[in-house]
């Protein structure tokens, strides 16, 4: 599984080039939208290259990464260390199926490219989780590729869900419509729907109350 999106390097950590593509990108979502102060929990961080890239250029926030892998924890915690970030925690063993999460609250909550490599019930299972740590008014990003009114909008994103598919049937690049019906009954409403590069989507979900 780890082989398949990433590649290790001889300092023990991970890397993707997707992530380094599209950290940037993603942060310019992110700073116009998270709150001025507070915690900000990453579901499934994977490699740690989007974690440590936002903790550097928004340094009054801080982070708390999370991945229900063992190996990837301990390159996350590494990529920290390297970094000598004193506004990252170190990595929680967080997997959205299981209940309770290990973190009671946090101010805003973040999620790239899972749900495509997950079954749909871990999309649910992020907001049920979500409505438990996210107050009223702070939000849920998420960011990857979506299919529009049951298609793709792209022919490499179809080709690419195909190969998912191929993979794992339970996994596939999912509707924005149907998220957001997910998120809908937990108390998420989509705020906002931001093109993103290489036919990508950013995803803000605010918590009503």
């Amino acid at each position: 599984m780890l082989e398949w999106f990433g590649r290790r390097q001889g300092d023990g950590t991970w890397f993707t080039c997707a992530a380094e593509r599209n950290k940037g990108p993603i942060l310019d979502v992110l700073a116009k939208r998270l709150p001025e102060q507070g915690v900000v929990l990453e579901i499934a961080s994977g490699t740690g290259q989007h974690v440590v890239h936002f903790a550097r250029a928004l340094p009054h926030l801080t982070w708390q990464p999370s991945d229900p892998q063992p190996e990837l924890r301990a390159a996350i915690r590494s990529r920290i260390d390297d970094e000598r970030l004193t506004n990252v925690q170190p990595p929680l063993d967080l997997d959205v199926a299981c209940v309770p999460w290990p973190i009671a609250s946090a101010d805003a909550m973040i999620c790239i490219n899972m749900i495509h490599v997950a079954p749909w019930s871990a999309t649910n299972a992020l907001f049920r989780g979500a409505s438990t740590i996210v107050a009223p008014g702070r939000i849920l990003y998420l960011y990857g590729p979506y299919r529009r009114f049951g298609g793709h909008t792209s022919e490499s994103n179809a080709q690419f869900d195909a190969s998912l598919r191929a993979r794992d049937p339970a996994w596939g690049v999912r509707d924005v419509e149907a998220v957001t019906e997910v998120a809908l009954a937990v108390g998420f409403a989509l705020e906002a729907l931001v093109d993103m590069p290489a036919n990508n989507f950013s995803l803000v979900f605010r918590r009503q109350g």
